[in-house]
């Protein structure tokens, strides 16, 4: 009997356990909702495997020497355009709770077209009443349809503008969509709706870091 009632008081302690994290993540990650985010700069941007600081003097589409730059040319040619940034976001945690996930769904936007999406797999934590926490994003997307669509190559030509430094250039605007994401028992649990904000990325943003 009181072997029975001890492997009965342990199965129990561990159901309490475990609810309890599994509590404490679903706290921690709906705090996520309430954090501020910013896109504080960007850097390390490829067009084709080209620094796009090197399109400084490119004015539109026309204007993109294909002789001289042979990988845009190839990748035009196969449909596959690799474009490559890094976009360094800054999250606030104004709330007086610890906010932190394992992994984030995000989406960014051009306009009203997707052009980035993709899941972060790592450790976020942001501590109330600490400043703001910096998390590099790596974004990788086939630009090809972009380039080659009516609809989306001028405004996809002017972020490239905008990312070489260019000072003329117009600001592009990014719509970005994030959303925390849990695993629970091996199950995938996400945060109801997308955490959605907005942010010009003007040519004072782009950094010379690599």
């Amino acid at each position: 009997m009181r072997t029975t009632s001890w492997i009965i008081g342990i199965l129990a302690l561990w159901g309490v356990l475990t609810s309890c994290g599994v509590g404490r993540q679903v706290s921690e990650a709906k705090t996520f909702g309430d954090c501020k985010y910013d896109i504080a700069s960007v850097d390390s941007v490829y067009l084709a495997g080209i620094d796009v600081r090197e399109f400084r003097n490119v004015r539109g589409f026309n204007d993109f020497d294909l002789a001289r730059y042979p990988g845009l040319a190839m990748g035009l040619l196969r449909k596959n355009v690799p474009l490559n940034l890094r976009v360094n976001v800054d999250i606030t945690n104004p709330t007086k709770k610890r906010a932190a996930i394992n992994q984030l769904e995000y989406k960014v936007l051009l306009g009203e077209h997707e052009i980035f999406n993709g899941y972060l797999s790592q450790l976020i934590e942001v501590m109330p009443g600490t400043g703001s926490t910096r998390v590099p994003v790596r974004l990788n997307a086939n630009a090809y349809e972009l380039i080659a669509g009516d609809k989306t190559r001028d405004e996809f030509i002017n972020m490239v503008l905008a990312l070489t430094g260019k000072s003329e250039a117009r600001p592009a605007k990014f719509t970005v969509k994030v959303r925390p994401t849990l695993d629970i028992a091996g199950k995938q649990v996400n945060y109801p709706g997308y955490i959605t904000f907005e942010k010009e990325i003007t040519s004072q943003m782009l950094t010379g870091v690599k």
